[in-house]
């Protein structure tokens, strides 16, 4: 899982009001996909998501001032979504050795 968090949108930038949420729980968001508008001094700006994976919550309202660098949304990873990340490994069993064959 990872947050996704309020980018710094100019040098001088140290908050945002968060405008539009474009996704919603549950929806699936691909890198560079536009998720919300903030608005700047410099006027609303469309923000793009850096991860691939499933909203899995929203955590900051609209109309929200946000400081640059809080989180606004979880993000389950494709791995996450798709079952939970790596494959666990299947114990087996030991195998018995087989009984020396005497010679002769």
């Amino acid at each position: 899982m990872v947050d996704f968090r309020m980018p710094s949108l100019g040098a001088d930038m140290e908050a945002g009001t968060l405008v539009e949420w474009l996704v919603k729980p549950g929806d699936v968001v691909k890198r560079g996909d536009v998720v919300a508008v903030v608005e700047t001094q410099k006027g609303a700006i469309e923000i793009e998501i850096f991860d691939a994976g499933k909203v899995e919550r929203i955590l900051v309202d609209i109309d929200s001032k946000v400081p640059v660098g809080t989180p606004l949304a979880r993000i389950l990873t494709d791995e996450e979504a798709v079952g939970g990340g790596a494959i666990a490994a299947v114990p087996v069993p030991p195998v018995a050795a087989a009984p020396a064959v005497p010679e002769g």
